[in-house]
């Protein structure tokens, strides 16, 4: 685990700490339970593929740790709608605050905005978190497989799905990888950056991918085998590219080799028109 995760998860958990003395988790959970229905972020996506068209998770973030502040012109609502009207399949919208200067409020209004369902991107360390992502309308929780064990992973897509969310398992390597394919979530994220270094490379989901496409199904129904499929079928397992994709080239590359999800952000963010960027890319 990077130095800079573990300097995260740390604030996370002082953070979730502080949170339940303002507001218990008796409270948050209610507050959960009574939000209005979750949108399907996985059929949104899936309904993408289906018509051969490249599923786009389009990003919302302010800022990284790595890059500094990425789009001083920053309207969730704005960014969102553009999104939508450009065609992208679900929104990622950044909630940490220290390290990437996001916020819920960013979440609440870019989900006004839209009809796309939403994933809140940030650093799941406590199940209170995931009720909390359900209270501010979250559609999808991302859990990060270099911060979790198996054994947390499960309990935390439990509780997400038992509340109406989809999960996001995102991985960098093939030891989070099979820990990773130990759930039922069909999405099984990629993330091209390295952790340690930063560097990014594409190469990283297409040397993970003949282990995603080969692994038997853990979902509900599905015989062992099935699913092995990633093109977007009932039952098949997504893998979704995160981090690179820069261009139509890179774009291209992926959907060569049968990626058809995508989670982007520096790329749109740095761009006038983020949903134009869009378009310009997958469209």
């Amino acid at each position: 685990m990077s130095d800079i995760l573990n300097k995260i998860l740390a604030v996370k958990s002082r953070e979730v700490a502080a949170a339940k003395l303002i507001k218990p988790q008796t409270v948050m959970r209610a507050e959960a339970e009574q939000a209005a229905p979750a949108r399907d972020f996985t059929g949104a996506i899936r309904a993408k593929i289906a018509r051969g068209l490249p599923a786009v998770i389009a990003e919302i973030k302010k800022a990284s740790p790595s890059k500094g502040v990425l789009r001083s012109d920053f309207s969730p609502a704005d960014i969102a709608a553009s999104y939508q009207q450009h065609g992208a399949a679900c929104l990622s919208v950044l909630t940490d605050e220290q390290f990437f200067q996001g916020s819920a409020a960013y979440l609440q209004q870019a989900r006004a905005a839209c009809e796309l369902p939403v994933l809140r991107k940030d650093f799941i360390v406590d199940e209170y978190q995931i009720y909390q992502a359900r209270a501010m309308g979250a559609d999808a929780i991302l859990l990060i497989a270099a911060a979790l064990d198996v054994a947390q992973m499960q309990a935390f897509e439990a509780l997400a799905n038992s509340l109406g969310m989809a999960v996001l398992v995102e991985v960098h390597n093939t030891i989070e990888l099979d820990a990773a394919l130990q759930l039922a979530t069909p999405l099984i994220g990629v993330n091209n950056r390295n952790l340690r270094t930063f560097d990014v490379s594409l190469q990283t989901t297409l040397d993970l991918l003949p282990r995603i496409v080969s692994a038997p199904s853990h979902l509900k129904g599905e015989g062992r085998g099935e699913g092995k499929s990633q093109g977007g079928g009932e039952g098949a397992r997504i893998v979704v590219t995160e981090s690179g994709i820069l261009g139509a080239a890179d774009a291209a590359l992926m959907r060569t080799h049968k990626v058809n999800c995508f989670l982007v952000g520096e790329a749109f963010m740095r761009a006038d028109d983020p949903g134009a960027e869009l378009e310009k890319v997958f469209l």
